[in-house]
């Protein structure tokens, strides 16, 4: 994956970089990556394939819980090594195994994230209006529309298991 620049996020992420909401302090980062592997990308896109797959082979798990299912579908795997190639960008130290990992990355409907982040985002708007004349969801939603095409997205939420996540924060989201 390879890092894009892109203008219309380095406000917001100037602005996400210092919010103080009193008890809370938001801490952000908006970045934009091309899903076309690099070097290491390659490397590690293939092992994860390999893992998955040795994975399947070994695996007589007919559990509903089980990733066996999901995993075996080809479009399901490259969304997973996608996901996991991105969180592998964000957290360079920390190891994530696809088979392990699946069972923390749950889909979502863009309009359930949505109504989380709005709340979430509520004070921190407040505190972007005295700084910008533009209002600060409107703001962030066009610049993620001009990136990813939202309507077209898929949205996951990664929730791991607190004992497994070494950067899970009180107040995380």
């Amino acid at each position: 994956m390879k890092y894009l620049e892109y203008t219309p996020l380095d406000q917001i992420n100037d602005f996400l970089s210092h919010v103080n909401l009193g008890e809370r302090t938001i801490k952000g980062c908006l970045e934009a990556y091309s899903c076309k592997h690099t070097g290491t990308d390659k490397k590690l896109s293939i092992s994860l394939e390999t893992e998955i797959l040795d994975y399947l082979g070994k695996s007589s798990d007919t559990d509903s819980s089980s990733p066996v299912e999901y995993l075996s579908c080809r479009s399901s795997r490259k969304t997973l090594i996608y996901l996991l190639l991105t969180l592998n960008h964000m957290y360079p130290d920390y190891d994530f195994s696809a088979v392990k990992a699946h069972q923390f990355f749950t889909e979502e409907s863009w309009d359930n994230f949505k109504q989380i982040f709005d709340v979430y985002m509520l004070e921190a708007s407040k505190e972007w209006l005295a700084e910008s004349e533009s209002p600060l969801l409107e703001t962030l939603y066009k610049a993620l529309d001009e990136v990813v095409k939202l309507a077209e997205s898929e949205i996951y939420s990664y929730s791991p298991e607190p004992e497994a996540d070494p950067f899970l924060e009180r107040g995380a989201m």
